[in-house]
């Protein structure tokens, strides 16, 4: 049997018991030890302890934890509402303020937790009411959240970043700099989308009902600035040469922590303890799926699939373009199924000789990639986002949700071929910063 048929077996069978719905990390591991065993014999069993231990030893992934934290900390306290009710003031003037004030409020607090979910959660329990009230339609009050808490895995610090950089070997810290400026056009188009379709429909003046003063504008500033301490904090100690990222994740967990018991007075044992329980549950969760690809990703090198799939997409001499658009496909359709963690630590192994190979900037590709997972986070029948605003808003229902998140993935597919188009976009900051 060849490596691309047994590949194409390892892929049936892959999906076949993922769609069982048996948790990810199990999953991955049944199907590496089921081919390790078929194909190389009882003994192969000898490797799995080491391959998972080793590829779980680098000390990059200390900072997976500790981000995690600085997100569970954050979405933990009152900082969501603070920022939506300093931007709302700020923007009701504007045609379709409260969409771009909520768009505005998810990139911020995503930044912070790297959690789309968290951020949906956080943001739409107090927008989605405030915008039907004021006259907006369902779909886009719901789309316009479900579509912005997928920024927090673009805008840095950002997880999936760290997950890309050791799957791929590359610079976290560069990742995280070529993340920013897409992070940046991203929300502009989210929020061009926002302000057009609220003109059109007519919802331009609902935000005008009230005339805010001066004074209540900028007292609601100073509760910004912690944010803005906590971002300046991370970056000033990761680029500034003093930290490692896995250092500076610290620094970011520390002044969340900080920032949540002196502001929001989470201090009680309880509320800390609910802030590192979520935090060790998730980080749990990440590191089994994290070991159980490494040992997928050992029993595909093995096999010589992953080597066979490169050499014969080599020797197709496609158009580069034609072969990044068939990636995206792929990555498009694993992202209906899988969550961006498993999709990156499965692909990124198989997938970075073949971009390398057409001339592509690994770095410009982690782009590229994170945006096709912001557009799995809401693309049924695994949308994670769109399940979490239907759980916080259940009169609306899902394909009323999914109708108003549409544009704004045809926005991440603008976003994509613009990339394409200029990819100094994306590679320009960290070549300027970082050399």
């Amino acid at each position: 049997m060849s490596a691309l048929t047994i590949g194409l077996l390892i892929f049936v069978v892959t999906v076949a018991v993922l769609a069982t719905g048996i948790p990810i990390a199990f999953g991955l591991g049944a199907v590496a030890l089921l081919f390790m065993v078929a194909f190389d014999g009882w003994s192969s069993i000898n490797f799995v302890p080491e391959t998972i231990f080793a590829g779980l030893s680098d000390f990059t992934l200390v900072s997976l934890p500790m981000f995690i934290i600085m997100g569970a900390a954050v979405a933990s306290s009152r900082a969501g509402s603070d920022l939506y009710e300093a931007l709302s003031r700020w923007l009701h003037r504007v045609p379709g303020s409260l969409v771009i004030s909520n768009i505005g409020a998810c990139a911020l607090f995503s930044a912070l937790t790297g959690s789309s979910p968290a951020t949906c959660a956080a943001i739409g329990k107090m927008g989605i009411p405030e915008m039907r009230k004021r006259g907006y339609d369902a779909d886009l009050a719901t789309g316009a959240i479900a579509a912005g808490g997928t920024l927090g895995i673009l805008i840095p610090p950002s997880i999936t970043m760290i997950l890309y950089g050791i799957a791929s070997e590359t610079s976290i810290g560069r990742l995280f700099l070529a993340g920013v400026l897409p992070g940046l056009m991203l929300t502009g188009l989210f929020m061009a989308w926002a302000l057009f379709i609220s003109w059109k429909r007519g919802t331009v003046l609902v935000d005008a009902d009230r005339i805010y003063s001066m004074k209540e504008k900028f007292e609601l500033l100073p509760r910004l600035l912690p944010f803005i301490a906590v971002i300046v904090g991370v970056v000033y100690a990761l680029y500034g040469g003093i930290a490692t990222p896995s250092e500076a994740a610290g620094v970011g967990a520390a002044l969340c922590l900080a920032m949540v018991v002196v502001i929001y007075r989470v201090w009680r044992p309880m509320d800390l303890w609910a802030i590192l329980r979520d935090g060790l549950r998730e980080s749990g969760m990440l590191m089994l799926i994290m070991g159980t690809s490494i040992l997928f990703g050992y029993m595909m090198s093995s096999l010589q699939v992953t080597q066979s799939v490169a050499q014969a997409i080599g020797e197709m001499h496609a158009n580069r373009w034609l072969i990044l658009a068939a990636v995206n496909l792929l990555l498009l359709v694993a992202g209906m199924f899988l969550p961006p963690a498993a999709i990156i630590l499965m692909t990124t192994p198989i997938l970075m000789p073949v971009i390398t190979a057409a001339g592509f900037d690994p770095i410009w590709f982690g782009v590229v990639l994170t945006i096709n997972m912001e557009l799995g986070l809401i693309t049924p029948p695994v949308g994670l986002n769109l399940f979490v605003i239907n759980g916080i808003t259940p009169d609306v229902r899902l394909p009323t949700i999914l109708k108003g998140a549409f544009p704004f993935m045809l926005c991440m597919v603008v976003a994509i071929l613009i990339l394409c188009v200029v990819p100094e976009i994306a590679t320009w900051l960290p070549k300027a910063l970082m050399g």
